[in-house]
């Protein structure tokens, strides 16, 4: 990610030796997702679609927004 309100120059997490696994700061799609939309002027825990009678997030239950990467 770059510019759009994200810190330039930076590196979140961690991997193993091998880069295979991430071992610190872990970031689940549903979190990149909430950031995205944070950076885009959107809440995304009230932004919600309804879909066989049931109202749905984009980013499910398990969205955070990772705050240490945005300006």
């Amino acid at each position: 990610m770059a510019g759009g309100g994200v810190k330039g120059g930076i590196v979140h997490g961690a991997t193993d030796e091998f880069g295979a696994r991430a071992v610190q700061d872990k970031v689940h799609v549903h979190d990149l997702h909430a950031t995205i939309l944070r950076l885009l002027g959107f809440d995304h825990e009230k932004l919600t679609y309804r879909y066989n009678g049931r109202d749905f997030r984009l980013t499910d239950n398990y969205g955070k927004v990772v705050e240490n990467i945005l300006a």
